[in-house]
């Protein structure tokens, strides 16, 4: 058996699904646009450079979930998926997952983004599986904090190692192992992976990837 994982954002999809969803809820008066835009905006080219402190970005973008009773939600996520979210996933992105899944790989999509944004999209890309960022709950209503260590950078590598080992499974366990993401953030990841995939890659890995030979693909 092989092991397929998927980076989401820039990746899968053409676009940011954590910073669009900010944005979306900025275009709905959820969030105060003069405030809350510049801090998305800033957290972003925080994400780029590499330099974003993660835990900070959190307390900004679980804070609205904590806000709103759940079914109200669940309503902006689903017009969220209408108007943001589908017109950024590509044809090619969604035959690299049609073949990968008819190889009867084990699929995931592993992404710092946290999982209520990124449940609904996974499904529609018809993924079985995802390792994210979890937001903390209590009595069913959202806290605005994660829980456990975030999806990110090297937190990758451990969510990964603990959804592998629920299914009693290591990363030894394969054949071949995958892993395709756009982002030098994405780095200690990659390097885990027997074939590494830079998609539509940042300038950083780019060059990371043609230094080590990594095949560089477009799903744009």
């Amino acid at each position: 058996m092989n092991l397929v994982l998927f980076d989401l954002d820039n990746t899968l999809l053409a676009g940011d699904s954590d910073f669009a969803w900010a944005q979306f809820l900025i275009g709905k008066g959820v969030l105060d646009r003069e405030v809350q835009e510049a801090k998305n905006i800033e957290f972003y080219e925080h994400y780029k450079a590499g330099t974003l402190d993660i835990f900070a970005f959190l307390d900004f973008q679980l804070a609205p979930l904590a806000r709103h009773p759940r079914a109200q939600l669940d309503a902006w996520h689903r017009e969220f998926m209408d108007l943001s979210v589908r017109p950024m996933i590509t044809d090619k992105a969604r035959a690299l997952v049609r073949q990968h899944l008819e190889d009867d790989a084990l699929v995931a999509v592993v992404t710092a983004t946290n999982a209520f944004v990124t449940g609904p999209i996974v499904r529609e890309l018809g993924i079985p599986h995802l390792v994210a960022t979890i937001p903390a709950q209590e009595g069913g209503a959202f806290t605005g904090k994660p829980r456990g260590m975030p999806a990110f950078k090297a937190g990758k590598i451990e969510r990964v190692e603990t959804w592998l080992e629920s299914l009693g499974l290591h990363m030894g366990s394969f054949e071949r192992s995958w892993f395709y993401s756009d982002s030098h953030n994405d780095l200690p990841l990659m390097g885990r992976v027997s074939d590494p995939v830079a998609v539509d890659p940042d300038d950083t890995l780019r060059e990371h990837a043609r230094q080590h030979a990594w095949p560089v693909i477009s799903l744009r």
